[in-house]
C-alpha cells in the first residue's frame, strides 16, 4: 500500500503569484501548506515592482504573458472592486517621440489587437497634448485600461481569502532540500523549527529563486529548468507632484519597457525602470542599492518625450530584479511552467521567468495551476 502524504499541496514562495496560487487552490479544497523564507508576505520581487496592471499589449499572440495578462487584468479589477482593494484605472499613454518611431507603434496596436485588448487607441499629437499638456511626441496609443494597484493590500486579500479557506502559512519555514520517492516529495523545512513534511504536489513559485531551489530536490530530472538571468531595474524618484494623470512609457528597449512613468495612488510620480543585467549567478548575492550615478541616462530618456524635467529633480528610490530566462541580446523568453510535461515527474510545477507581467496575470496564473492540479 502506498503511503499518504502529510498535507496534499506545498507552495514554496508567498509573493503574489504564490499566494495566487493559493488562494486558488484552497477555494477548491486542497489541503494546502505555504512555505515562505521571509518573516512575511510579498518581501521578495513582489515588493519591488511597479505596481501597475498592465492591459496585455506587448506580448506575442498565443503566449502565456499574452493569455494570462489579458484574462488576469480582468480578473484582477473584479477582485479589487468585490474586495475593496485600492486601484485606480487611470490610463497610460505610449508614446512616440520622433516619426522614426510609428511603424513600432502600429506594430505594438496591432500585437495588442492580436491579445484581444480592444480599447487601445492611436491618438495624434493635438490629442496627446490634450490628455498631457507636458508630454511631447508625434503620436501616442491610449490604453484606458491600464492601472495602478496597492499590491501590499491586494496580497493580505489573497493570504486572507486562501486562511479563511483552510490554508496554513509558515513563515521563516525555508525549503532546504527534499526527494522524490514513491510517489511522494519529502521536504527539509529549516528555520527556527525545522520539520519533515511529505506531499502529494509541490509548487515552487519562489520568483529569483524558484530554479536555484527546484534543484535543491534530490533524484529528479530537472534539465527542462533553466537558471535565471538577473536583469536590475532601478527607479529614480520625481520631488515635485508629478504633473501627470496617465502612466506615460516610451517605446520599448530590449529587454524592458523603457524608462516610464509611473505614479503611486497618492499621485507620487517615480521613473523606470532601466535594465542593468548583473554579473551574479545567485539570488541571494543580488544588491539592490541604486547608483546615483544612473541618473544621467535617466534624465535623457525622460526629456525625450518630457522636456519640462528640471535638473536636480530625480533622486534614486528603489531597485527590482526581474528573473529573465532569456540573456542580455535574446528576444524576450515567455513565461515557464514546468510542470510534469516538462520534468516528467507528477505533482512537481516551477514557474520560471516570471516577471512582468507576473502582477497582473496573478489571479489567472493560479487558475492555471489549480486546473493543472486537479486534472
Amino acid at each position: 500500500m502506498a503511503a499518504s502524504a502529510d498535507i496534499d499541496c506545498i507552495i514554496i514562495g508567498a509573493g503574489v503569484v504564490g499566494l495566487a496560487i493559493t488562494r486558488a487552490l484552497a477555494l477548491k479544497g486542497r489541503d494546502t501548506l505555504v512555505l515562505e523564507a521571509n518573516k512575511a508576505i510579498g518581501q521578495g520581487i513582489s515588493s519591488r515592482n511597479s505596481e501597475v496592471i498592465h492591459a496585455g499589449i506587448y506580448y506575442p499572440k498565443g503566449s502565456l504573458k499574452a493569455q494570462f495578462c489579458v484574462a488576469g487584468r480582468h480578473a484582477l479589477y473584479e477582485f479589487c472592486q468585490s474586495h475593496k482593494i485600492p486601484f485606480q484605472r487611470c490610463g497610460k499613454l505610449l508614446v512616440a517621440a520622433s516619426p522614426d518611431q510609428h511603424d513600432q507603434i502600429l506594430a505594438i496596436q496591432a500585437k495588442a489587437s492580436a491579445n484581444g485588448v480592444e480599447d487601445l487607441k492611436l491618438i495624434d499629437r493635438a490629442h496627446l497634448k490634450s490628455l498631457e499638456p507636458e508630454v511631447e511626441g508625434v503620436m501616442a496609443l491610449h490604453s484606458p485600461s491600464t492601472g495602478i494597484i496597492d499590491s501590499h493590500a491586494f496580497m493580505l486579500a489573497l493570504q486572507g481569502e486562501a486562511e479563511a479557506h483552510g490554508c496554513a502559512f509558515a513563515m521563516q519555514a525555508p525549503f532546504e532540500r527534499g526527494r522524490f520517492d514513491n510517489g511522494l516529495f519529502h521536504l527539509d523545512i529549516g528555520g527556527a523549527e525545522p520539520m519533515q513534511i511529505s506531499a502529494n504536489h509541490v509548487i515552487i513559485a519562489a520568483g529569483l529563486s524558484t530554479p536555484r531551489l527546484a534543484h535543491q530536490l534530490a533524484n529528479i530530472p530537472l534539465a527542462q529548468i533553466p537558471t535565471h538571468g538577473f536583469a536590475k531595474g532601478n527607479y529614480f524618484a520625481l520631488a515635485r507632484r508629478a504633473p501627470f494623470s496617465h502612466l506615460i512609457y516610451p517605446v520599448p528597449e530590449p529587454g524592458g519597457l523603457g524608462i516610464h512613468l509611473t505614479l503611486d495612488l497618492s499621485g507620487r510620480g517615480k521613473f523606470g525602470p532601466d535594465v542593468e543585467w548583473l554579473d551574479v549567478r545567485d539570488d541571494r548575492q543580488i544588491d539592490y542599492q541604486v547608483n546615483p550615478h544612473r541618473a544621467e541616462k535617466f534624465y535623457a530618456a525622460i526629456r525625450t518625450y518630457w522636456p519640462g524635467l528640471r535638473d536636480g529633480e530625480l533622486s534614486p528610490d528603489y531597485s527590482g530584479v526581474r528573473p529573465k530566462i532569456a540573456r542580455a541580446g535574446e528576444p524576450d523568453a515567455d513565461f515557464l511552467i514546468a510542470d510534469e510535461r516538462k520534468h516528467g515527474i507528477k505533482g512537481l510545477i516551477a514557474l520560471c521567468g516570471i516577471e512582468s507581467p507576473g502582477l497582473t496575470a496573478s489571479l489567472a496564473i493560479g487558475e492555471h495551476i489549480s486546473e493543472i492540479i486537479n486534472r
